[in-house]
């Protein structure tokens, strides 16, 4: 059973920038696709970006030029990283994994607030 383990979450003003990770239990080469989802409180679950296997990469319309999703295999681990944070960013963030089954973790909670 594959697991993933978000962190990296935490509280921090606007404007600032936090690097979230996603550690898999196998190596983040064997997935077609890894991305990042957010669930801010009371809405639904919203694709953030994401990274294939060949290494394109592709970004929700509000994170392009914020947020930088980037892979290390050789540590089983896909970061996201964020600049210029903004209290709409405030949510659960999720980590995807996917090979033919999709794969999630609990998630991690990323706060924006002064």
């Amino acid at each position: 059973q594959v697991q993933l383990v978000e962190s990296g979450g935490g509280l921090v003003q606007p404007g600032g920038s936090l690097r979230l990770s996603c550690a898999a239990s196998e190596s983040t080469d064997s997935f077609r696709r890894i991305g990042w989802y957010r669930q801010a409180p009371g809405k639904q679950r919203e694709w953030v970006a994401d990274i294939y296997k060949d290494g394109m990469t592709n970004y929700a319309d509000s994170m392009k030029g914020r947020f930088t999703i980037s892979r290390d295999n050789a540590a089983n681990t896909v970061y996201l990283q964020m600049v210029s944070l903004k209290p709409e960013d405030t949510g659960v963030y999720y980590c995807n994994a996917f090979n033919l089954v999709n794969y999630w973790g609990k998630g991690t909670l990323v706060t924006v607030s002064s």
